[in-house]
């Protein structure tokens, strides 16, 4: 049985992206429409974002392995982005919403790292996939009811931007809420205070189990775009601007409906299939984009891409879960997030050039070689890592 504790986190979660979901629908409209920003500061806007919450991530993790303790990091994580929709409604300028995305992302960046770490914690191996794709579920049920719920308001309050934010404050205090009083951090779970000063240098001992499976991440990183380059290729299929945020809510549908089955999927029959798979379905999404002159075939190209992300995400933190030592799970999570989140950023970069340069086909053509050559790599190190499996096998008998 999934414990409690994973359960709540996965609620926490659906709470807190509900509200950071119905800030981000209507965010960069506010910033052009309402405070006069360019696209170009928009974007500097989101990836200052992420650059914030990516460097976070890592010294969260090794933090909380240094304490032993991962409940209090991640009510303060949260509780930075509870506080930071306190801003947004009362924003008269640009600078206050850089402020507010900044506090928004370091907490997201405190939370993270110990979250995972803490499922990690309190659920056996055997139930790993499970646990992990449950939560990826829950939040990802959050990342699509936002949307839904930022266009419901917006019709309810005729337009009016600010009263949208005000109603986002409301969920995420709820996250925060649950989380206080639903989840006990069990003692024989977090690992024993080490003596002196956290060190960015307990990264190298996370071993090479550890290391190989963020380098897959990053492979699998690396070949996944933003997705507001699906945002940009509705418009060209043919939605009308009203209607593109349900991009992001059949995207989320599909991710959320497959996570947590996938997961249990893994614990059953392992990893590396479900995530080679994760990969074909990647390069599949890739062609119909790059060719979708319509709604119907950006949709195949949108469900395919959800079946993806279904198909990978859950798993990538499983395997960190399933290869690090107990005392260094933290720190094996912030260096997992870290360097996929710089990956992400360099992969970003590269499709806007591509798009600028050559179009969306360019983008989506770029992105389905990538995605095949890292199918091909991926399969490589799946074999090596049988020869050495098979390898240690021998050698015991």
């Amino acid at each position: 049985m999934i414990p409690r504790t994973v359960w709540v986190l996965g609620f926490v979660s659906l709470l807190m992206d509900v509200s950071s979901e119905i800030v981000q629908a209507l965010l960069p409209l506010y910033l052009v429409g309402t405070l006069g920003a360019s696209a170009a500061l928009v974007g500097f806007v989101e990836g200052f974002s992420v650059a914030v919450a990516t460097t976070t991530k890592l010294f969260s993790g090794i933090i909380t392995d240094w304490s032993g303790r991962r409940k209090p990091m991640v009510i303060a994580g949260y509780g930075l982005g509870a506080a930071s929709k306190l801003i947004f409604p009362v924003a008269s300028s640009i600078g206050w919403i850089v402020g507010a995305k900044a506090i928004d992302r370091v907490g997201k960046g405190i939370r993270g790292t110990p979250r995972d770490a803490l499922i990690a914690d309190v659920t056996p191996p055997e139930l790993r996939g499970a646990s992990f794709g449950l939560r990826k579920s829950l939040d990802t049920v959050g990342g699509f009811l936002g949307p839904l719920v930022a266009i419901g308001l917006l019709f309810l309050f005729g337009g009016n931007v600010q009263a949208v934010f005000w109603v986002a404050v409301v969920p995420a205090l709820l996250a925060v809420a649950l989380l206080v009083v639903g989840i006990e951090e069990p003692v024989h779970a977090s690992p024993v205070k080490k003596d002196g000063p956290p060190r960015v240098a307990d990264a190298v001992r996370l071993g090479r189990g550890v290391w190989l499976t963020i380098f897959v991440a990053c492979l699998l990183t690396a070949a996944r775009f933003s997705e507001a380059f699906l945002l940009l290729k509705s418009q060209e299929a043919g939605f009308s601007l009203t209607w593109v945020p349900i991009t992001l809510v059949i995207m989320h549908a599909v991710y959320g409906l497959t996570a947590y089955p996938v997961g249990r999927l893994s614990d059953a029959i392992g990893r590396t299939g479900l995530l080679g798979t994760s990969l074909v379905f990647l390069v599949v999404a890739y062609m119909v984009l790059a060719h979708a002159s319509s709604v119907s075939a950006f949709m195949v190209g949108i469900v395919l891409w959800g079946l993806h992300m279904g198909f990978s995400q859950g798993l990538l933190a499983t395997l960190i879960a399933d290869s690090a030592p107990a005392a260094l799970r933290g720190t094996a999570f912030g260096v997992f997030n870290l360097l996929t989140g710089v990956t992400v950023l360099a992969g970003n970069v590269a499709a806007g050039l591509m798009w600028d340069a050559y179009g969306s086909y360019g983008t989506f053509i770029t992105g389905a070689s990538l995605s095949a050559a890292g199918a091909v790599a991926f399969g490589l190190i799946a074999v090596q890592r049988l020869r050495l499996g098979s390898a240690s096998s021998a050698k015991r008998t």
